[in-house]
C-alpha cells in the first residue's frame, strides 16, 4: 500500500512549507550500528541534546506501534512516521522492517521514511517499495574514499561480516551508498541527501558530493552542520561557521536543490520540526519502552507447549495455550485453555483474541510474519522461539535477551511438511 504521491508535500523535511503544519514521529527501533563515524558518539539518555544519534530510550517494534498510538492522540497532526536510529536502521533491519509492517498494516495513508547511512539498505529496498516507504534519506559525506578514509573509524562489511577500517571502508561504504541511490530512484523513492560539513575534512569537497548525487537523481541535499561531539575523534574539530555552510550550500545547489530548514532531529523527535514537545510527551517513550501493556490489565502470558517444559509448538497448530502468571518466588500456571480452530484465518485471529484478552504475550516456537504483525496489531507481544518456558517468561516479564538459545535449543519447530506453510 503506497500513500498517494500528491501527499507527499506533507512530509516537513522534504518541504520547508509543511513544516508549520505537520509533525513528524521518529521510532527508536535501531541501536545498533554498521559504521563508526568520527564524529558520532550515540546516547540513549541525554533528554537534553538535539541531535541525531540521541534517544531517551529505545523501543521494540509493538512497542514502537503502541506508542505511535498514543502520540498521535496526543498529536493528531503527526503525518510520518520516520525510523532514524540511534544507530543505523538496517544494522537492526529485522526490528525496522517489522516496525514499518506493523504502522502500515494499522496506518494505511501514513508517510514513512526512513534514514540511513546506506551500507545495509539495499537488500530490502523491495519490500521498502511494496510497504509504501516513500522517502528515505542517506548520509553521504564523501564520494572521494581517499576523503571519506578520514570521515569513518570503521565499516562492517555486508557479504563478509569483515570489519575494514581506512581507505577499504571508505570504498566499501561509498559502493553500498551508490548502489542504494541508484535503486531508489529507479523505484521512483524521493531521496534526501544528508551531509555534514567538517571543516578542514570535507566542506571543499562538497560540491563534488553534489554533482554526483545530483547526477543520480537525488531530490534534494541536506548539508548538516557539524556539532563536536565529547568522546569522538572529532570532539576538537570547531564546527563550521554560518558563511561555511552557506557557501556550501550556494556552490552545491547547481547540482542538486539544497534544504535550509533541517532541525538535526533526534532518533526520538516528536511533533513540529523546531518545537518542543508537548509536556504529555515528558517520559512517555521511557514507559513504553519498559512494558508491552499495562500490567494490571494483562498480566498473565499465554505459552505453546506439548510438556509444560519448552515453547515447542508452532501458533499454527497450537490448539491449546497454558496461561501463565508471575508470582513474587516465581511463575505460575493458572489454567490451560482450548482453541478450537487452528492455521490461519480470521475465525482464528478473533478466537484468539477472546482467548488471550488477558495476556500480554504469547510464546510458540513459530509463526509466519503476517498471523505475528495481526496479533502485535491486536495487542499482543509474540515471541517465537524455541526456549524453555522460564526463559521466555524471564523474557516478557523481565526483558532479558534470548538470543543465546536460538542455537543451543531448536526443537519442536513444525515447518512446511508438516502442514503449516506461513502459518
Amino acid at each position: 500500500m503506497k500513500p498517494n504521491p500528491e501527499s507527499f508535500s506533507m512530509h516537513p523535511c522534504f518541504d520547508p512549507q509543511a513544516r508549520h503544519l505537520y509533525g513528524r514521529i521518529h521510532l527508536p527501533v535501531a541501536p545498533k550500528c554498521n559504521v563508526q563515524c568520527n564524529f558520532c558518539n550515540r546516547k540513549f539518555d541525554c533528554a537534553n541534546e538535539t541531535r541525531p544519534g540521541v534517544t531517551s530510550a529505545v523501543l521494540k517494534p509493538h512497542q514502537a506501534l503502541n506508542y505511535l498510538d498514543a502520540a498521535l492522540k496526543i498529536n493528531p497532526n503527526i503525518a510520518v512516521v520516520g525510523i532514524a536510529g540511534p544507530g543505523d536502521p538496517f544494522a537492526n533491519a529485522e526490528e525496522t522492517m517489522e516496525t514499518f509492517r506493523l504502522v502500515r498494516r494499522k496506518y494505511k495513508d501514513m508517510l514513512l521514511c526512513v534514514s540511513t547511512n546506506g551500507l545495509g539498505i539495499y537488500p530490502h529496498i523491495e519490500e521498502l517499495d511494496s510497504i509504501g516507504v516513500s522517502h528515505v534519506t542517506i548520509t553521504i559525506n564523501a564520494v572521494d574514499p581517499e576523503v571519506g578514509a578520514n570521515i569513518y573509524s570503521w565499516v562492517r562489511g555486508i557479504k563478509t561480516n569483515r570489519t575494514f577500517t581506512g581507505l577499504a571502508a571508505a570504498k566499501s561504504l561509498l559502493e553500498h551508498q551508490l548502489e542504494a541511490l541508484e535503486e531508489l530512484k529507479r523505484r521512483g523513492i524521493v531521496v534526501k541527501i544528508n551531509t555534514l560539513v567538517l571543516p578542514g575534512v570535507n566542506d571543499e569537497h562538497i560540491p563534488a558530493v553534489a554533482e554526483k548525487v545530483g547526477s543520480m537523481g537525488a531530490d534534494i541535499m541536506n548539508c548538516i552542520s557539524f556539532i563536536p561531539v565529547e568522546g569522538t575523534v572529532f570532539e576538537d574539530l570547531p564546527a563550521p561557521t554560518g558563511a561555511m555552510v552557506a557557501r556550501t550550500r550556494l556552490q552545491s545547489r547547481q547540482h542538486v536543490s539544497q534544504m535550509a530548514h533541517c532541525a538535526r532531529c533526534r532518533a526520538d523527535a516528536v511533533g513540529l520540526l523546531g518545537q518542543k514537545c508537548s509536556p504529555e510527551f515528558d517520559g512517555m517513550l521511557e514507559r513504553f519502552s519498559t512494558s508491552y501493556s499495562p500490567l494490571d490489565e494483562r498480566p498473565y502470558v499465554a505459552v505453546a507447549t506439548k510438556d509444560g517444559l519448552l515453547v515447542n509448538v508452532h501458533l499454527g497448530i497450537a490448539k491449546q495455550f497454558q496461561i501463565y502468571a508471575k508470582r513474587d518466588d516465581g511463575y505460575e500456571c493458572i489454567t490451560t485453555r482450548t482453541a478450537t480452530s487452528v492455521c490461519c484465518g480470521g475465525d482464528r485471529w478473533a478466537e484468539l483474541e477472546k482467548l488471550l484478552h488477558d495476556c500480554r504475550a504469547v510464546l510458540v516456537s513459530a509463526v509466519g510474519p503476517p498471523p505475528k504483525a495481526k496479533l502485535q496489531e491486536l495487542g499482543l507481544l509474540v515471541l517465537d522461539k524455541p526456549c524453555m518456558i522460564q526463559d521466555g517468561l524471564d523474557e516478557v516479564y523481565e526483558d532479558l535477551d534470548l538470543s543465546r538459545l536460538r542455537e543451543r535449543i531448536g526443537a519442536g519447530c513444525p515447518g512446511p511438511e508438516d502442514g503449516v506453510p506461513g502459518c
